[in-house]
């Protein structure tokens, strides 16, 4: 479709909207300042739609994938036992994918419906995803559909978190990643067909004080899923494999636990998972790759890096101090409990 013709639809109804209004407003829509600051409404909006267009059409290679069908799709869920990966898992079962796999170190707390297969795998163990990788395939065949969503985080200072934690962040959050890549994405080459989702976090941005360690995963999350799609696209031609990341801003699950449990004190909106389950799975069903954040309000985020040094730290005092706040109400209510 070209781009005439994606926005004919627009001129078309804003004639036929015009047409109908009454003679009076006909009247004030002709005075000049009038007409100048509409144009410059539309001009803005214009340049959105072109924006919006262009930057869909590059993230996907310039080329059309096949049409998405569930039935022939072999989804893989890291992480699907709880929180978002849970969400995403039930929402993959009302479309009706062929199978979805779940990799985790959780047992789920639901019963699997017939078409979702749970692999207890330690995904900080690049040897135990491969031997499970292998499973898949003999049961199974290879996905073609990777969802990084696995992801840890605890609370804590640089000084005050324990070393294993911070470890156990950054190899499940960031370095997992590559251990199922390497397992699943050869298939996907092969076929020039697949998609990788990557779950990150609008810490992919900006990171906060008690964050060192989750900031840090996250924007090597970032990093990965950008080096990947260079590399799936130039390294080895497959440019119907799509990639997309999601970047959501706090989400009500058990990793955030104390925040849900004092949200007011906290300050800050708090989303169910099935935000961010919606995002993906609009993702796949479109067969679009690309950067989506949640909610498409916060999409200035992905700026921050590029605003002025002294703005930047500004947000991210004003983020902080809603931690230490929040910190030291905990603080007097352990006192008093």
């Amino acid at each position: 479709m070209s781009l005439n013709q994606l926005l004919q639809p627009c001129f078309d109804n804003a004639q036929l909207l015009f047409s109908q209004l009454p003679p009076s407003v006909h009247v004030y829509l002709s005075r000049p300042l009038v007409r100048k600051a509409l144009a410059l409404v539309a001009t803005v909006q214009l340049l959105r739609s072109v924006n919006s267009y262009l930057s869909q059409r590059a993230q996907n290679n310039w080329v059309r994938a096949q049409a998405w069908n569930p039935r022939n799709e072999l989804v893989l869920v890291t992480g699907g036992s709880s929180g978002i990966g849970k969400q995403i898992v039930f929402d993959l079962v009302k479309l009706n994918v062929k199978a979805i796999i779940i990799f985790d170190i959780q047992e789920p707390n639901f019963q699997l419906p017939s078409n979702v297969f749970f692999f207890n795998v330690d995904l900080t163990s690049s040897a135990a995803i491969k031997e499970a990788a292998a499973e898949v395939y003999r049961a199974h065949g290879h996905p073609t559909v990777l969802i990084n969503n696995a992801g840890v985080g605890f609370q804590g200072t640089i000084l005050d978190e324990p070393e294993e934690k911070i470890r156990l962040t950054l190899e499940v959050n960031t370095l997992s990643h590559f251990w199922t890549v390497k397992q699943f994405l050869p298939s996907m080459i092969k076929n020039n067909h697949g998609h990788i989702v990557t779950i990150a976090s609008m810490a992919s941005f900006a990171s906060l004080g008690e964050m060192a360690d989750y900031g840090a995963s996250k924007a090597g999350a970032l990093a990965f899923h950008e080096s990947l799609t260079q590399e799936i696209k130039h390294w080895y031609g497959s440019r119907k494999v799509r990639t997309s990341i999601i970047h959501p801003l706090w989400v009500q699950t058990p990793m955030i636990g104390d925040l849900v449990e004092n949200r007011a004190r906290f300050g800050q909106p708090i989303m169910t998972p099935d935000r961010v389950s919606k995002a993906v799975i609009q993702q796949l069903v479109k067969g679009n790759g690309g950067q989506v954040i949640v909610p498409s309000s916060h999409g200035f985020a992905s700026m921050l890096r590029g605003l002025p040094s002294w703005i930047q730290e500004r947000l991210r005092d004003r983020q902080s101090q809603n931690f230490v706040r929040l910190r030291r109400a905990e603080q007097e209510l352990g006192k008093t409990a």
